[in-house]
């Protein structure tokens, strides 16, 4: 039986007390929910950031959580928000990766990796939704920020600039 086929055995009220249930149990219907009913409030936008910066900021002090950071940021692209948050929200998360290696010197090359990945993804986002303009003061100021890094890592982070605000 198809789900569509299954829910269709119910009337109005059933349903919503299902949704209800549902909204109750699970936080990530909870979340959906409250995102569809106050889209424009960036409430969750700011949970999503809090959320990252705690996962690059960890009291362990030298550990960041990259795969829980990149899940809250996945959570978030779920949600369907506006183009520009979801921009905002990855571009967050490199300045994260930045200010952690300011901080605590040079990291390593999987951490480079994940946050320069997530520059570029960010970068062709953008261009693809085509906010290059609202974005890309605060892009240079992410590659000015990685100057003095090693690993190769402002090398990458120029690289992807260039050929996205630049060309």
């Amino acid at each position: 039986m198809s789900l569509k086929k299954y829910l269709q055995q119910f009337t109005k009220e059933q349903l919503i007390e299902q949704i209800m249930e549902l909204q109750k149990k699970y936080k990530d219907v909870k979340t959906y929910y409250e995102f569809s009913l106050n889209p424009g409030t960036g409430l969750q936008a700011e949970k999503v950031k809090k959320a990252i910066h705690k996962f690059f900021n960890s009291p362990q002090g030298y550990d960041p959580q990259l795969r829980e950071a990149r899940k809250e940021l996945n959570g978030f692209k779920k949600l369907s928000p506006p183009e520009e948050s979801l921009a905002d929200i990855m571009l967050y998360y490199v300045e994260c990766g930045v200010e952690f290696t300011l901080n605590y010197g040079d990291i390593n090359m999987p951490f480079y990796n994940s946050v320069a990945g997530m520059f570029y993804d960010a970068c062709e986002f953008i261009n693809k939704n085509r906010l290059n303009d609202f974005f890309k003061l605060r892009c240079r100021k992410i590659v000015d920020d990685t100057s003095d890094i090693g690993w190769g890592f402002h090398d990458q982070l120029s690289e992807y600039y260039y050929s996205y605000f630049e060309s």
